[in-house]
């Protein structure tokens, strides 16, 4: 049988991201490498490829195709099962991702065969034998009221071979090439805003060391970014990890997703980290006011925030800062919000308006501001607001976003720096994203919404 999985492009939206966090679609990867042992399976990247889905179908001549798919990416992914079954009625459709656990009935759809709510290496098997009843995946034929208990992903270990030609494209801000994985999965953080814990689970478990250290051993690429939602949140996971490396004698760069909590708990592990070649953590900080900070569960402070960032440049740990614009701040509290951003001196800020997905308490709150429905799939991508400003009008909230981007680009992140780090063809990319995300608010300022 030849299996096609595919990523679908990225839409209009979301493109700057690309520019910043162009990662490599792990979980088709890891569907390839349960596929690939009796099939003919390849994946087809259409954030990359030029090609058609028409096209690719008339040269690879499939049996399936398989979509995986983010929550922005729904029109997206009907859109092309109804080319494919144009082309051929009889080639079975599927799909999966993110969208597919946290809202299925999105790819109810005539021509769409089989929903994975969530993937495991025991219903990809039964899946490949056209078994009727599986457990996690809705079944048209079934009419899609297939009943089963609740059910996580699995992390199976990838081939990083079935991305070989797409490889050098994937990165992340000034590492090109780069890998992604995950060393634990869930979260016990549980931030109001945050899906991560609710897809994953809220308690954190180390995935098997059998699937962790060949990982680790196959990655070609000089550096590795690891997806876990906090890497630093037990001391006995940083410790593990350490271990293995250096067991390993891996001479890599790290990057991580990590808290400030974990960040001024684990200070002398973090200088080992460092040493062994940890090169920047993303860290939340959010917000510039502490009772923001409550309201979403950090259980953290702004003066956290400040004591974990000279920590972190006292260690030469660079540190990628995000935040999160709320919907009822006005003109002061974006001044105030700029001042903020000097004072902790991030080497690099991303700006999002607090977007509530269905599903989450935030949502439920702001119910009745939201400026779209849940189905207006692609305007949930964080590129633009969601919810009604309650002091400013849109097309000022928009003004001051834009100014709050351009303030951070041209005077707080040292270009200087990024340069000699990063090199200029990285640092252009980077740069360009930024121009393409500034255009994006001044077309949204214009339109005023």
């Amino acid at each position: 049988m030849k299996i096609l999985l595919v990523r679908p492009p990225r839409i209009k939206q979301a493109i700057t991201v690309s520019n910043f966090m162009f990662s490599e679609p792990l979980g088709l990867e890891m569907i390839y490498g349960v596929f690939t042992k009796n099939h003919t399976v390849e994946i087809f990247d259409m954030m990359i490829e030029k090609m058609s889905i028409e096209d690719k179908i008339s040269d690879f001549k499939p049996d399936m195709i398989g979509i995986t798919s983010l929550c922005i990416d729904v029109l997206k992914v009907i859109d092309l099962c109804e080319k494919i079954k144009k082309c051929d009625e009889k080639i079975i459709t599927f799909t999966g991702g993110t969208q597919a656990l946290l809202s299925p009935e999105s790819f109810f759809h005539p021509c769409i065969d089989y929903v994975f709510n969530y993937t495991t290496e025991d219903n990809l098997l039964k899946f490949l034998k056209m078994e009727k009843n599986i457990e996690g995946v809705y079944q048209r034929q079934n009419a899609f009221k297939d009943v089963f208990p609740k059910g996580k992903n699995q992390y199976l270990l990838p081939d990083r071979k079935s991305t070989k030609k797409y490889r050098s494209y994937y990165s992340y801000f000034g590492y090109r090439p780069a890998a992604i994985m995950e060393y634990g999965l869930g979260c016990e953080n549980r931030c109001s805003f945050c899906l991560r814990w609710r897809i994953e689970g809220y308690k954190e478990v180390e995935i098997d060391k059998d699937i962790t250290i060949p990982d680790l051993e196959n990655i070609e690429e000089d550096t590795i970014m690891f997806i876990d939602n906090d890497f630093l949140a037990s001391r006995q996971k940083l410790e593990g990890f350490l271990e293995i490396i250096r067991e390993l004698d891996l001479k890599k760069n790290y990057i991580i997703y990590g808290s400030v909590k974990g960040v001024l708990e684990n200070q002398d592990l973090l200088g080992e980290f460092a040493s062994l070649g940890l090169k920047a953590i993303l860290i939340g900080y959010e917000t510039f006011k502490d009772e923001e900070l409550e309201i979403y569960n950090k259980n953290i402070s702004t003066l956290s925030n400040l004591k974990a960032s000279k920590l972190l440049k006292s260690l030469n740990i660079d540190v990628w800062a995000s935040f999160m614009a709320h919907p009822d701040w006005d003109k002061e509290d974006f001044v105030n919000f700029r001042k903020y951003i000097k004072k902790l001196k991030p080497q690099i800020t991303t700006i999002n308006p607090l977007t509530p997905f269905p599903g989450l308490p935030l949502y439920e709150e702001y119910k009745d501001r939201l400026l779209y429905k849940a189905d207006d799939y692609e305007k949930w991508s964080f590129g633009q607001m969601i919810i009604r400003p309650s002091k400013i009008s849109i097309r000022s909230y928009y003004y001051q976003l834009m100014i709050t981007y351009l303030y951070v680009n041209l005077f707080i992140n040292s270009n200087t720096d990024m340069l000699k780090k990063y090199g200029p063809s990285n640092v252009f990319r980077i740069a360009t994203g930024a121009i393409k995300a500034s255009k994006n608010y001044i077309r949204l300022m214009i339109k005023g919404g």
